[in-house]
């Protein structure tokens, strides 16, 4: 008979297991799965994307940002392939929840707005409310709000300079087609 771990037939499922790891800080419990799974980035990334909670639709990331569990979103941010940016049924995203942590805990907060940003997470997403995450910082946190500003800010920055280059690109293969032309002639 085989060695390999598969998932249990007795007691919580891997999902179930994840959420509650996610709801309580239980950094032990997603290293036991990620040993069960053998370190397998891709089957890991695959259960925390597809895991949700039945009525928020929120995911194991949402949970744990929603909390402040932080501990358990390093662990998440560092598995490839999980998904940053995904939308609960009120179309928020992790990093609307942690903006909304920080009206009670503004500085572990930001610091975990911070490391979403830093993981590649998009300000401008707006919620079913038509809401970004800097719309819900605490009047009083002008550091967060200038933090999410910058990250705004930032991304459209990339955006104009990747049409820019695509402009650019474009230009020069016009050029080099009517010098092709012209050499034809």
């Amino acid at each position: 008979m085989s060695e390999e771990h598969t998932p249990s037939t007795e007691g919580a499922s891997y999902p179930e297991q994840i959420l509650e790891s996610a709801r309580r800080n239980n950094t032990e419990l997603l290293l036991q799965i990620k040993s069960e799974l053998n370190n397998d980035q891709k089957k890991l990334s695959q259960l925390i994307n597809d895991t949700h909670e039945v009525i928020t639709n929120n995911t194991p990331l949402h949970i744990a940002c929603h909390l402040g569990n932080w501990e358990f979103i390093d662990i998440v941010l560092d598995i490839e392939g999980v998904e940053i940016d995904p939308q609960n049924r009120a179309q928020e995203t992790p990093l609307h929840l942690a903006v909304k942590y920080t009206v009670d805990e503004p500085e572990h907060g930001y610091f975990i707005v911070d490391n979403l940003l830093d993981a590649g997470s998009d300000p401008r997403i707006k919620d079913k409310d038509g809401l970004r995450p800097r719309d819900y910082v605490n009047k009083d946190n002008e550091k967060l709000l200038q933090l999410l500003e910058s990250a705004e800010y930032a991304i459209s920055m990339e955006d104009t300079d990747q049409e820019r280059l695509a402009a650019f690109e474009k230009e020069q293969e016009a050029e080099d087609g009517s010098a092709s032309e012209s050499e034809s002639d």
